[in-house]
């Protein structure tokens, strides 16, 4: 012990008399000090910024008002990072969860044809769910019964629904009477833009370029200024008002029979993707003990399920771990000082609403596809030699976007699971979780 604390003194980062950040934060425990700390912050949040683009426009489609949208996605985005910073100590920017956004508007009020009041309150109950399930052993039984090729599979559906909706809003696809989807028109400026915004992006990130993907939509935004396609409406000014969204959810709306697997939707996607981000986030950290623990990661989960929370009163789809962390975590982040950087920064982004509002859907829809891309990564994790998992993987990824639902993915698939692996002398494999999950998916497509 005694020789770490020489060895962190002469590196700079162990002072002889710690500040208060150093006590809040532990920063000569984890080696880091303020400076390292407040950039790696800055690059989270320059990495992950686009959501406060993004969000406003997907949650608009929805009805709600695009000033509140933003708003709420920036408070959201900066209660869970404070929540996560100053709770857990972890260095893990949360924001509303791209994904479970589209899933939101285009399908619990699209096609469904709820309000989007009805909607947070599902997003509401979600919420409350995985704190009860974080607060207990609950969250572990259900973690461990999910078999690893539904998990992995249920990101990549969602990235497929993702793309789907990004290619759809750049009208790169369209509608087709004779075969359902077809090609757009690159004749178009609009679709000609989001695949430039997509292109870019792309390039831009194997280059490394900071803040690839709000670099690349503010250029695009720039070029379609330039064509007359983007009203300039100035960069700064008061934040508008939240008041369209503040407490707007209708809980008793959301406990409807229908809505089960709409709330198990964004209660099984919001805990895996969570899971899955602070385990990686973790191990870049240095954040696993010697023994193998995470450190703090109860804490973590806590910080993660109460944002959840924390978003659907001021009116967000659910607040999630971003695994664009990483990129802080590479800046040199170690502790809650980096997650409290970043939501300062989203705090201060509420005064650039009028630069938001210009922001046009064929920039947000290349970020988008491009997302979709990095999401669909998980399929690489499942094992191809094993049809009994493979089958069910690709049923959860393909109909997610063809049934433009992430519920009905995640239903089919699970059904699909259960079904091959009784049918294959494999019960062993199908957990009593599953198996009453189940029971509630075979209700709900036979009475609804």
């Amino acid at each position: 012990m005694e020789s770490t604390k020489q060895e962190q003194a002469a590196l700079g980062l162990q002072p002889k008399n710690p500040g208060w950040l150093d006590r809040i934060f532990k920063l000569s425990a984890h080696r880091t000090s303020v400076k390292t700390e407040l950039l790696a912050g800055l690059t989270t949040f320059v990495t992950m910024a686009y959501i406060i683009f993004v969000n406003p426009n997907i949650m608009a489609d929805a009805g709600i008002d695009h000033g509140a949208a933003f708003v709420a996605t920036c408070i959201g985005a900066a209660l869970g990072c404070l929540l996560m910073g100053l709770y857990a100590n972890w260095p893990v920017g949360l924001a509303p969860g791209m994904g479970l956004n589209a899933f939101f508007t285009y399908t619990v009020v699209g096609e469904m044809g709820y309000s989007w009041q009805i909607a947070l309150g599902a997003v509401f109950i979600s919420g409350v769910l995985f704190m009860i399930m974080s607060l207990s052993r609950i969250r572990e039984w259900l973690l461990n019964s999910i078999p690893m090729s539904l998990r992995f599979a249920m990101g990549a559906g969602v990235g497929l629904f993702l793309g789907l909706i990004g290619l759809k809003t750049a009208g790169i696809v369209v509608d087709s009477p004779a075969t359902l989807l077809t090609m757009g028109s690159f004749g178009e400026p609009t679709a000609l833009l989001a695949a430039l915004c997509f292109l870019m992006i792309a390039v831009l990130s194997h280059r490394n370029v900071f803040g690839a993907i709000l670099l690349s939509m503010l250029v695009v935004t720039g070029i379609g200024w330039a064509m007359g396609l983007v009203e300039y409406n100035g960069l700064v000014s008061m934040p508008p008002s939240l008041a369209p969204t503040w407490l707007a959810m209708d809980i008793a709306g959301a406990f409807n029979v229908a809505m089960v697997s709409v709330i198990l939707a964004f209660l099984f996607v919001n805990m895996f993707d969570t899971a899955g981000t602070l385990m990686g986030v973790a191990h870049r950290a240095n954040l696993v003990n010697e023994d193998g623990k995470i450190e703090n990661l109860s804490r973590a989960l806590k910080a993660d399920s109460s944002s959840s929370v924390a978003g659907a009163l001021v009116g967000c789809p659910p607040v999630t771990s971003y695994v664009e962390s990483a990129s802080g975590v590479a800046a040199g982040g170690r502790t809650g000082l980096t997650a409290v950087t970043v939501g300062v920064l989203f705090l201060i982004a509420m005064f650039f609403a009028p630069l938001a509002g210009m922001i046009p859907a064929y920039a947000t829809a290349g970020a988008l596809i491009y997302v979709a891309m990095l999401m669909m990564s998980g399929m690489a994790h499942i094992d191809w030699k094993d049809h009994t998992d493979t089958i069910p993987a690709i049923v959860t990824v393909v109909m997610m976007p063809l049934t433009f639902s992430i519920a009905n993915g995640i239903a089919l698939g699970f059904l699909t699971y259960a079904t091959l692996k009784l049918l294959t002398g494999q019960r062993d494999k199908v957990s009593i979780s599953l198996y009453v999950l189940c029971v509630i998916f075979v209700a709900k497509f036979a009475f609804l």
